[in-house]
């Protein structure tokens, strides 16, 4: 039984370290001075969370999308941002006590994202979330908004142009 359960924790982190290559160019993509620059996003830590945050959605979004063949990647890309999340705040001093709540408030907010971004991009009120979330209820301004807005738009049309094989492999360009 012991056997049982340690393989499959084993398996599981090698799933993780396949979509390392994913994960690794959503955060360089969540890093790209343009965001913080001509949108506006806070170049903070709340604010960097909320880049790869954003991005990380779509992605899940986009492996949801493939039905069957993205449900074991998305749930892994879920875990790879939370053990990255886990390692930032333990970087920052966050102690062991705490590190499990704030992993719970982080896992919410991408939940709350994956929802907000999903029906902003499928017809509904992008701004509206992106102020909301990415924003953190600061407007902006209106030429910042619809920067991000339409570049997080036509991130997600890349993102649902690639073929699962390419989206994995982080090719995201």
């Amino acid at each position: 039984m012991a056997l049982k359960l340690l393989k499959r924790l084993f398996a599981r982190d090698e799933g993780r370290a396949a979509l390392a290559p994913l994960y690794a160019a959503l955060v360089a993509e969540a890093r790209t001075p343009i965001w913080y620059l001509d949108g506006k996003v806070a170049d903070t830590i709340d604010g960097r969370f909320e880049m790869v945050s954003a991005l990380t959605a779509l992605a899940i979004l986009r492996l949801d999308a493939e039905g069957e063949p993205g449900k074991l990647p998305s749930v892994l890309l879920t875990e790879t941002f939370v053990d990255d999340m886990d390692g930032q705040l333990r970087q920052e001093g966050v102690g062991d006590i705490v590190v499990g709540k704030h992993i719970g408030k982080m896992m919410a907010a991408l939940g709350g994202r994956i929802e907000a971004y999903g029906a902003g991009l499928n017809g509904g009120d992008l701004e509206s979330a992106l102020v909301r979330n990415l924003y953190r209820t600061e407007h902006p301004g209106e030429a910042a908004l619809g920067f991000t807005a339409q570049r997080l738009n036509a991130f997600w049309m890349r993102l649902r142009g690639l073929p699962l094989d390419a989206l994995l492999a982080g090719k995201l360009a």
